[in-house]
């Protein structure tokens, strides 16, 4: 019995500290994951042009099958705004703030570096006088420096983030998919496209991503794996299908913890929904994948329906953060000034990095790693861009 409890404590210990953020969480644990018979299927020089033919395609073909227009984003926001992204509740990952002293501090501003353009991008729709069914997407750039640096996680962020202007009758499950699909179909063609660029990554020993998309609930998962963390059941599920869509991400499961925690302010995690008769909750989910590389599971995209009055309320209520109320940006969404949207970003050197068949994100992004990890690269055979 002892021994039963200790293990008990110990998944939900595991549990907890799997909450805490992304990464691997040790240089230890890196050298164990990195691949031991790495060759990169392109050049240095061939992986430049093949970067720019993934990124062109994708931003054609999402402006082409979400009716979004590529716009401008901000790097940096005003810090009182309520804007930018803090990624999760809890306030671990917090932004670059800096002070603006603007003409010998008569008039200063206090700014942030951006994490995401989440929240701008529900300001920018009404800025650009965009109507129901048409949207934005961006070329963001960010920093986040509270990650672990790893394999596919960097300070440097790039991002494809969109939005796209929805009616309150398209609040659904079913209308999530929809969109979902879209932007499959989007990767996929990707994928193709560039491989007729390069056939050298239409390769037997890396198989491509899989035609079909699983849907697929976090409390779903939880169900089939209770007694492993959050990364382990992902690990497991993405395995299993090659490519998934977990939805309800935020929302508290059975087991006393959310899948992962998620901001309060932005996805809409708590609208309860229903499919096959069981009461579910969440209109928000993120895109894993096999990486067949790293052989680990491979987050390309995280996207939701976003919170109206009702739900922001509810949110802030359960998070603590009632007191996000009096920003502009939560003030826009509680008056209805805001439009209510779907949106989400997709990883810009994540889905390099998994369609060219690297196995670091830092071969297809430069950007700053310890040289404790550069090392190691070196001595597995990646070429890290410096």
């Amino acid at each position: 019995m002892i021994d039963y409890l200790a293990e008990m404590a110990a998944v939900e210990a595991q549990k907890v500290a799997d909450l805490a953020g992304p990464g691997i969480g040790s240089y230890d644990d890196v050298a164990n994951i990195l691949p031991s018979d790495y060759s990169s299927l392109l050049t240095p020089k061939e992986t430049q042009v093949a970067i720019f033919e993934v990124k062109n395609y994708m931003e054609a073909n999402l402006c082409k099958e979400l009716n979004l227009i590529m716009t401008q984003v901000p790097l940096i926001v005003d810090s009182t705004s309520g804007m930018n992204d803090l990624l999760d509740r809890d306030g671990s990952r917090t932004p670059i703030g800096f002070h603006i002293k603007n003409d010998h501090d008569k008039h200063p501003v206090e700014a942030e570096v951006v994490q995401a353009a989440t929240k701008w991008k529900r300001y920018a729709l009404k800025q650009y006088g965009m109507g129901v069914g048409e949207g934005l997407v961006t070329d963001m750039k960010a920093v986040r420096k509270d990650y672990f640096l790893d394999h596919d996680h960097s300070a440097y962020v790039d991002q494809w983030d969109w939005e796209l202007v929805m009616t309150p009758e398209q609040r659904s499950l079913a209308f999530l998919k929809e969109v979902v699909l879209k932007i499959w179909k989007v990767l996929k063609g990707a994928e193709r496209h560039v491989q007729e660029k390069f056939p050298q990554l239409a390769n037997s020993k890396y198989p491509n991503l899989p035609e079909e998309l699983k849907f697929i609930h976090a409390e779903e998962i939880l169900e089939q794996h209770p007694d492993l963390p959050r990364k382990e059941r992902e690990t497991r599920i993405a395995r299993e299908h090659g490519a998934v869509f977990i939805i309800g991400i935020g929302w508290t499961l059975k087991d006393g913890h959310p899948h992962e925690m998620r901001a309060a302010d932005y996805d809409d995690w708590v609208t309860e929904t229903e499919e096959d008769g069981r009461k579910l909750h969440g209109l928000n989910g993120d895109i894993l994948v096999w990486n067949s590389v790293t052989c680990r599971r491979h987050e390309l995209s995280s996207m939701g329906i976003r919170v109206n009055a009702e739900t922001l309320k509810k949110q802030l209520e359960l998070t603590g953060q009632t007191d996000f109320l009096q920003q502009p940006y939560h003030q826009g969404i509680v008056t209805g000034d805001l439009p209510l949207s779907v949106g989400g970003g997709i990883g810009q050197s994540r889905t390099y990095m998994l369609l060219l068949k690297k196995a670091h994100i830092g071969e297809v992004s430069v950007t700053v790693w310890p040289q404790v990890f550069k090392d190691m690269c070196k001595e597995k055979n990646i070429h890290v861009l410096e």
